[in-house]
This record gives structure tokens, sequence and C-alpha cells, in this order.
């Protein structure tokens, strides 16, 4: 069996320019991951900050010898978009694609299918492949018995699934952030920066239950798949993600590798992982069949 491959998918919160770097520089310096995922995947309004620091955290990255992925948007709204996803078509990086749009910009090119285009079966996966695709990174819905399905003939191709962090349930045309600060979103003021882990909302009888992300909707509860990953490993995927938060992800990353490397046991680093993820739960209901924020 090959060496399972550890990725960090695309920051998904607003940070700040100089945060930004600073994070990537360090997972560059310390991170033992094998491939990092740049670039803006929930709002094109954030991509002109993101920009004035990418080309130097990718630089670093590249000097660390880590595969750097350029991530798109998972929603594409405007002409103005197409166009600047055709552009990063012609570019040299390998590029993430998060919606059909841009699937349909790479056709015949390789490329990298995101967990927001819905392939959850062989057919599905089949389609992408002939159209370029090397990678697909798999539904975070898809329960285990799909997933099984799926990665069990993939043949070459290479599957990635999300193993720890928030997972995105979904990305809308409106901005639910700014309305939280009454505030529209043509005037946003980019005010989800203010929440560098999301702003949690709960319902009306006070339970966590999302976190609000801009446009997009994330689980409250961190996805942690410890225990599962010689599963997973065992259905046929190849590369392990992790989704940044606002905590220590180098400190994360270690953790999953010495599993993964089967150096150390799961039960053996979960402690220490607690410590670090804090008050928020661990969630792992999809994978396993059931209500997503739940833990089996």
């Amino acid at each position: 069996m090959k060496r399972a491959r550890l990725t960090l998918g695309p920051l998904l919160f607003h940070w700040s320019a100089a945060k930004r770097r600073d994070f990537y520089l360090r997972i560059a310096d310390e991170a033992p991951v094998d491939t990092v995922y740049v670039g803006e995947v929930v709002c094109a309004k954030r991509e002109p900050m993101v920009a004035s620091v990418q080309q130097e955290i990718i630089a670093r990255l590249r000097a660390a010898d880590k595969e750097v992925v350029l991530s798109t948007l998972a929603l594409v709204t405007t002409l103005r978009e197409v166009e600047r996803i055709r552009e990063l078509v012609n570019g040299d990086l390998l590029l993430e694609a998060n919606d059909v749009a841009c699937i349909q910009l790479l056709e015949g090119k390789a490329h990298v299918v995101g967990p927001y285009i819905n392939a959850f079966n062989e057919g599905a996966r089949d389609v992408l492949v002939r159209k370029g695709a090397i990678r697909i990174v798999l539904p975070i819905e898809m329960n285990k018995t799909g997933l099984q399905v799926v990665a069990g003939t993939a043949g070459d191709t290479e599957l990635e699934y999300q193993v720890f962090g928030r997972q995105a349930l979904s990305v809308a045309m409106r901005c639910y952030h700014a309305r939280a600060h009454r505030l529209t979103k043509d005037h946003c003021q980019i005010i989800c920066g203010i929440d560098p882990d999301g702003l949690a909302a709960d319902t009306i009888d006070g339970i966590a239950l999302f976190t609000i992300n801009g446009t997009q909707t994330l689980t409250h509860g961190n996805a942690v798949l410890l225990s599962e990953l010689a599963m997973l490993r065992e259905f046929g995927v190849t590369h392990f993600r992790l989704s940044p938060q606002d905590l220590d992800m180098v400190a994360v990353a270690t953790h999953y590798r010495a599993v993964l490397d089967g150096e150390q046991a799961a039960d053996e680093v979960t402690a220490a992982l607690r410590t670090l993820t804090g008050t928020t739960p661990w969630i792992n209901g999809f994978l396993h069949g059931q209500p997503g924020r739940q833990w089996v």
C-alpha cells in the first residue's frame, strides 16, 4: 500500500493578509503535509486581499517541496468570475474545481475535483475522470458504504476525503454573515473577517447547530476521523484532508501524520487533539450513516 498523503484544504475563513501569510509560512516550514490547497473558495470579494500575499505563500510552499493546488470558487455567479477562472486555467498550477463552470473550462486538462461537486457514485466519478480529473475530493456527506464502493473501483484515480475540521454544508447567493450584522451583501464591509473561525448559529432553543462563514454554512462541530483512518485507507482513499481552523494546525497535522504512518494509535493522540480543539464538539455522523452532527 502506498504512503498515505496528508493534505491541507483551502482556508475557508477570511483572515487578514498578515495572518494568512504567517499561517502558510509556518505550514511550509513545520507541517508534515504533502499537499496544500490555496486560493479563495467562498467569496470573490475576498480575492484581492488573498492575492496580496498569495505568490509569496506559493513560492514558500514550493520551496518546502509541498504540492500546491489552487482552489477556485464554489459558486461562480458572474462573467468576471468565469474570466478569472479562465485565466487560472492557463496558469502553471494544478486547479481544484469547486463549481461545474470550472470543470467545463478545465476539460481535457489535469485537475482536482473539489468536495462541492457531487461525485456520489461510480458513474459521476468516471465522467469527471474522462474530463481530466486526476483526483476527486469526495463529498463529506458520503457514508462509508458508498465511499467503499466509489473508492474500491477507482483504479489509478486519487481519492481524497476530509478527516478534520468543520464540514462545509452549503454556499449560497445570500450572505448570512452580512445579514447578521444588518448589512447587505453588496455593502458587507467584508464583515466575515471579524470571525476568524466563523460565526456560531444556534437554534431558538440555544443548541449550537451551524457555523456561518460569509455566504457559506458549515457544521458547528469539527469532524474528527482518527480511528477511521485505517478503514478509509483499506477502502482506497489516498489523500486525507485537514480543513484549516483557527488553532494550531501544525500540531493537528503532526498527530494525523503519526496515526497515518502507524507511529501512534488513534487513542494515543486523542487527548492532545481535544486540547487543541477546545470546547468545539467532535462529529463523525455522516461517514457512519448518521446525522452529521452526531459523534459515533
